[in-house]
């Protein structure tokens, strides 16, 4: 693993800002899930769903964050393939799971608003721990071919990936014989799930403010829209960096390597680092269950 192409002499520097993201990760989402768990007035499905988005972030940003960093101060650049491919598999298989992961909340925000007398007699706790169990079986039915075909794959000597870590894209320039089905496969689920989860989550929020607008009252319009407008924050953080470093890694081969490689690390480092701050302080339950832990 090259760290950033083109940047070796700036890594020292680029760990800074790297490692603050990934403490503010860890204690951001560890807070979130000790207060969560301690309070019992937060045991509800909409915070049962951001413990989950929680782990994922925890789960997504160690997966690449330790390695990065001991290139970025050690120079330990040295990966084994099956490390590699780990690494690879869980990235990209939470990746899927946080979209996932979205769209239930979204949908967790339209029962909330539009249905709120059948609120808890909808998402009960078996549906959403069905809901979470079924966003990790398809992350894991869309991962798993990408993950057993590139090992399948015979990789060109030197083994050198011109990234942080192993995105799927980068360690596919590696192979030396024709990698056309992995390529379309990975551009072809990508689209599908963000295309997909993006449209039901257009869906709910479009039926969220078309009950939204139909409120009498002034004050109830305003706690709809703020409670509405965490999620979209987090969904904004997630969906536009990630799109655009998926294209820009396949479309646009001009741009400078390192350009690439710093959108694909922020689209994974800047999501995790910042929902638990945007859920703690837009949510009031949030607050008040950390006022009454303390």
């Amino acid at each position: 693993l090259l760290g950033i192409p083109g940047l070796q002499h700036l890594h020292h520097w680029i760990s800074i800002p790297f490692c603050a993201m990934y403490l503010l990760t860890l204690a951001g989402n560890s807070t979130l899930l000790c207060v969560i768990k301690a309070d019992p007035s937060l045991h509800l499905p909409m915070f049962l769903f951001l413990s989950m988005l929680a782990v994922i972030d925890l789960v997504m940003s160690t997966t690449i964050t330790p390695k990065m960093l001991s290139i970025f101060w050690f120079h330990s650049t040295a990966i084994s393939l099956d490390a590699c491919l780990t690494q690879m598999y869980f990235v990209h298989a939470f990746s899927v799971m946080e979209s996932g992961l979205l769209v239930a909340m979204a949908f967790d925000r339209y029962v909330a608003i539009c249905n709120p007398l059948r609120y808890l007699s909808i998402l009960t706790s078996p549906v959403v721990a069905a809901i979470g169990l079924a966003t990790l079986l398809r992350a894991m039915v869309f991962m798993s071919p990408l993950t057993f075909q590139i090992r399948r794959l015979p990789l060109c000597s030197p083994a050198v990936v011109e990234h942080s870590y192993c995105e799927h894209m980068a360690v596919l320039k590696l192979a030396c014989s024709d990698a056309t089905f992995s390529n379309t496969y990975s551009l072809s689920v990508s689209t599908y799930v963000g295309s997909f989860d993006s449209l039901l989550i257009t869906l709910s929020y479009t039926l969220i403010l078309r009950a939204v607008l139909s409120l009498s009252s002034t004050q109830a319009r305003k706690k709809a829209f703020r409670t509405c407008s965490s999620h979209l924050c987090v969904m904004a953080l997630f969906y536009i960096p990630g799109l655009l470093s998926m294209y820009m890694e396949s479309y646009h081969q001009e741009l400078p390597p390192h350009v690439q490689v710093l959108l694909a690390n922020i689209y994974l480092l800047i999501p995790p680092a910042f929902n638990p701050l945007i859920y703690g302080i837009r949510t009031k339950q949030i607050r008040d269950g950390a006022r009454r832990v303390i």
